[in-house]
């Protein structure tokens, strides 16, 4: 866990760049996270669905969750009422399921798409090929992703 003092430091360092620290709360429990929101940290990043969704019960509202691991379509629905970005999508499927969820909710979720850019066959992402074709359909038939905004990209090395 960092420091209060460190962290005062870093989130000063970070205030000028118009970057927003997305403090990683993978296997942490909820009093390391309420430790950093009490001095000032919104934004918490999630690697699993149960993970995500128990934390969120537990911690105030105001929390901005990031959905960072592989994200199954049939789990959606789970993250679908709070989550404030979802870092991962791969697949149409997936971002036509997350809209579909979106719109029970009433939202609009924003998106990054996971490029595949490592040499790791175990990572996912998409491909430059699947990530054009996955951008063509999303303009083309943009009235059916009213509920989802892709946002830019995200890629693990």
């Amino acid at each position: 866990m960092i420091s209060p003092d460190d962290f005062r430091d870093l989130t000063g360092q970070l205030a000028a760049t118009q970057t927003t620290l997305v403090a990683v709360s993978k296997l942490k429990p909820a009093s390391d996270i309420q430790q950093l929101y009490d001095l000032g940290q919104r934004d918490f990043g999630e690697n699993y669905v149960q993970e995500l969704v128990d934390k969120q019960a537990e911690l105030p509202a105001d929390v901005r969750w990031h959905f960072i691991g592989h994200l199954q379509s049939n789990k959606v629905k789970y993250i679908a009422p709070f989550v404030h970005l979802i870092h991962g999508v791969d697949s149409l499927r997936l971002l036509r399921e997350i809209n579909k969820q979106a719109e029970k909710h009433g939202r609009v979720i924003p998106c990054l798409l996971q490029i595949h850019i490592s040499e790791e066959e175990t990572k996912f992402g998409l491909d430059e090929k699947e990530m054009i074709e996955l951008l063509e359909r999303y303009e083309a038939q943009q009235a059916q992703f009213a509920h989802v905004r892709i946002d830019g990209l995200m890629g693990m090395a």
